[in-house]
């Protein structure tokens, strides 16, 4: 029974998925323009720099495995590349190379970077008696700044990276960057959310100030840890699914301070642009796409909008649970829509089941889409789940009055006959319809083809 109910409901959606099609290709052009198809950027990189075991610099005990520890957290929100260079690999060649050949090379206009880097770091004075940062490759000293990686030289890379966003996050205690002031973004309330993000970003975000200590919590690095707990999730301060760059260094900031008991002052600055990386994209469904619609015409074109979207989903196996939240979000602004009740009550019978919901969908898909039989075909199907037969039975006879060639509700009513309701005449009879209209299954062709069992003679009298 349950593969032959996995077929119907197969049927039953790629019949109801060809009839929205048809609807969709008849939609204005403006609905298809709307948005982007995709993520927002084409890849996403993460460079993860580690140098523990200098070769003339003290060692920096658990630097590569904290590294290590920062680059899966880039792996587990999606990054595309996550090239990881430590200690030998880090060296000043190396990272020169990185910087002014591999990388301008490879990342694009529309890419997200992220440069990780853990090791030595320093601070000196231009002959302006401006303080100038420079981090420390494998084979320098520390005091070496003609062969270290200085932050001219990242500046520099940043102006010249075709990368839309950059995120330096440099796990030292440095400074030494011209600074603009960071202005708070929300992504709440926008006409799109990925407007907001077009904008250039380059940002960094430092473990602490010039010649501070960094903290160590449990034997591991406080800001690695923070860090990976931002990165995480918890980051994101108003749970709308959006990780930013803002939002990280914020959260760093204030817990590195917390919990390093005011030693240790983590420093995010806004290098270039007004943009803000993101690091987790949310679900589009936890936005208003621009102002609320007002008039009754705007409602049902936003829902209709909603309601494509999620159909969208549903077809490329997406998210069914963001699927059911724009569906719900089509039904707030048109509590009329037929057809949206009608896949809901498809999402709630089949994707994520709750026949109770799933039955209160169907009912209203009925009320308000009377002409589309897929409103009473499905509602059947749940009437069927809840072993409410009868009531199966009439909706999917219902069914059949809005479109009496619908070639799959002669199937399911055939297996309803057969195997809930035992009576093989009605069974026969619907599966021969079925038949009749074009379709295939063995299990049909098996009871029209199967004799019918002799009706059992009544005994003689003596």
């Amino acid at each position: 029974m349950l593969p032959i109910a996995s077929h119907r409901l197969r049927l039953f959606f790629v019949s109801f998925l060809t009839s929205v099609l048809v609807a969709t290709c008849c939609l204005p052009a403006a609905f298809a323009q709307l948005g982007k198809p995709e993520g927002l950027y084409y890849k996403s990189w993460a460079i993860v720099i580690g140098v523990e075991n200098y070769l003339l610099a003290p060692k920096i005990p658990g630097a590569i495995e904290e590294a290590k520890t920062v680059a899966q957290a880039f792996r587990q929100l999606g990054f595309d590349e996550v090239v990881e260079l430590y200690d030998k690999d880090a060296s000043a060649r190396r990272l020169q190379q990185t910087l002014s050949d591999f990388l301008p090379r490879k990342v694009g206009r529309y890419d997200r970077l992220v440069i990780y880097f853990v090791g030595h770091a320093g601070v000196m004075q231009d002959l302006d008696g401006k303080e100038l940062g420079y981090l420390v490759p494998w084979d320098a000293q520390r005091e070496n700044v003609s062969k270290s990686v200085t932050f001219e030289q990242l500046k520099e890379f940043s102006r010249r990276s075709a990368s839309k966003h950059t995120f330096f996050l440099l796990n030292t205690a440095v400074r030494g960057w011209e600074v603009s002031m960071v202005q708070p973004l929300s992504l709440e309330g926008r006409l799109a959310p990925e407007d907001e993000t077009e904008r250039r970003a380059v940002q960094v975000l430092t473990a602490g100030d010039k010649g501070e200590s960094l903290s160590q919590e449990n034997g591991k690095s406080l800001f690695v840890q923070v860090l990976v707990n931002g990165l995480n999730g918890r980051a994101d301060r108003n749970k709308n699914g959006w990780l930013m760059a803002s939002e990280v260094g914020a959260y760093v900031q204030e817990h590195v301070l917390a919990r390093s008991r005011g030693a240790q002052h983590p420093l995010f600055v806004q290098l270039e642009g007004e943009g803000d990386t993101v690091l987790m994209e949310g679900r589009k469904a936890a936005f208003t796409m621009g102002a609320e619609p007002q008039s009754a015409a705007e409602r049902r074109q936003a829902a209709k909008l909603q309601y494509e979207r999620a159909f969208a989903l549903l077809q490329t196996e997406k998210s069914p649970e963001e699927a059911l939240e724009r569906l719900d979000k089509a039904l707030e602004y048109d509590p009329t829509f037929g057809d949206a009740y009608v896949l809901k009550s498809y999402v709630r019978l089949e994707v994520l089941p709750n026949l109770d919901d799933a039955l209160s969908a169907g009912r209203l898909a009925v009320q308000y889409a009377p002409m589309n039989p897929d409103a009473q075909y499905t509602l059947g199907l749940i009437h069927e789940k809840r072993g409410q037969y009868v009531e199966a039975e009439h909706a999917m006879r219902e069914a059949l009055v809005v479109n009496p060639n619908y070639v799959d509700v002669y199937f399911s009513l055939g297996i309803l006959y057969a195997d809930a309701m035992k009576n093989q005449p009605k069974s026969v009879e619907a599966f021969t319809r079925y038949l009749e209209l074009g379709g295939s299954h063995a299990r049909a062709r098996a009871a029209v083809t199967q004799p019918a069992s002799p009706v059992p003679a009544a005994p003689s009298k003596p």
